[in-house]
């Protein structure tokens, strides 16, 4: 599986909610089934995620690439796929 393309996919096909706060948002309200944090996603979010039972797939990628990934002209430090719609990205999950 190839990572940007199955987020490109979740993104066009799917439900997927940028930035931390509505992430945030998207956990608390149970809507989320997987973040994804860039590798300089600030530390207090990182925390926030480790209290959380949420799977969380760590990307290489700094906020900008992660945004350049999602097909985006601004950085992404957080990401929540509610529906993955044609992805498979959900199967990070079970690896």
């Amino acid at each position: 599986m190839d990572f940007e393309t199955s987020l490109r996919r979740a993104i066009k096909s799917g439900n997927v909610i940028f930035g931390q706060n509505e992430t945030k948002n998207s956990i608390d309200s149970g809507r989320s089934k997987m973040v994804v944090v860039a590798s300089n996603c600030p530390e207090e979010f990182v925390n926030y995620l480790t209290e959380k039972d949420i799977f969380v797939y760590k990307s290489s990628d700094s906020s900008m690439q992660l945004g350049k990934a999602c097909g985006n002209p601004f950085m992404v430090s957080a990401l929540s796929i509610e529906d993955a719609g044609e992805s498979d990205i959900l199967t990070l999950i079970k690896e």
